[in-house]
């Protein structure tokens, strides 16, 4: 009896153990803070509804974008810091590193929060006494570091060698581990671009602007009037104080080890 040598292509098969494959991802997702304050908020710091935008909804935001900028890449199973790091040099991975970096800076600063501070270690205390001379010393320099600073952004206190502390701000995704390299942005370029590298630019626009003056009728401007806004730091979350100077107001803010 003659059969049908007919081979059944396992299509379902494959397309299954694909399925699984991609199940197994370890796509990133929103943290689990160590405390929780949806809630309450953080108290004498944040209202409910202001850290809802500040972590939930803008943590949402950022994973969603690293994932769609990561997926099927090296970068996909990798932390946020690690990614960071490893697209910091590269200009063409500028979006990726940018999204990686704001949800690590955010999540370093509200995983630190807790209700119940605890002292700071003597060792570390004598420490930062000798590098800013006291503790209201350093209180100061994080409130006036945090008014003079005109844009979004995180201050760090970073330990630069043995018993060596300074206070680094950075903006936007500005991260402030030495791996980041440039990106750590800590200048303010709303104060310094004036000096740089496009002040040329700058001066031939205005020079062309003015030379096209006489061939405007009267009342006419060549100025643009079209722009685009990036995300501030939520100013309506804060309780008390100012949006800028609130975080920083009530430093030492309610940390794990008192810092």
């Amino acid at each position: 009896m003659l059969r049908p040598r007919l081979r059944v292509p396992r299509v379902s098969a494959s397309i299954g153990l694909q399925a699984a494959a991609n199940a197994r991802r370890s796509f990133h997702q929103v943290p689990r803070l160590r405390h929780d304050y949806t809630e309450s908020g953080v108290p004498n710091l944040m209202s409910p509804a202001g850290f809802s935008i500040a972590w939930s909804d803008y943590m949402s935001l950022a994973i969603e974008k690293l994932n769609a900028l990561t997926v099927g890449t090296e970068l996909e199973d990798l932390d946020t810091k690690t990614i960071a790091l490893m697209t910091a040099r590269e200009p063409n991975q500028a979006p990726i590193f940018n999204w990686a970096s704001m949800a690590h800076n955010n999540h370093f600063f509200f995983d630190g929060l807790t209700p119940d501070p605890t002292p700071i270690p003597e060792v570390l205390k004598r420490e930062l006494e000798a590098s800013f001379s006291s503790m209201e010393t350093l209180r100061r320099e994080f409130v006036i570091t945090a008014s003079s600073m005109f844009g979004p952004g995180f201050i760090w206190l970073v330990r630069a060698g043995p018993a060596d502390y300074r206070i680094l701000p950075t903006y936007l995704a500005g991260s402030p581990y030495p791996g980041a390299h440039w990106r750590a942005q800590a200048t303010d370029m709303n104060t310094t671009g004036n000096e740089g590298s496009a002040r040329s630019f700058f001066y031939d626009h205005l020079t062309g602007q003015r030379k096209r003056v006489g061939d405007l009728p009267p009342g006419a401007s060549s100025c643009s009037r079209s722009c685009a806004s990036t995300p501030g730091s939520t100013p309506g979350s804060w309780t008390g104080a100012s949006a800028r100077e609130a975080p920083a107001a009530r430093w030492p803010l309610p940390r794990r080890g008192g810092i």
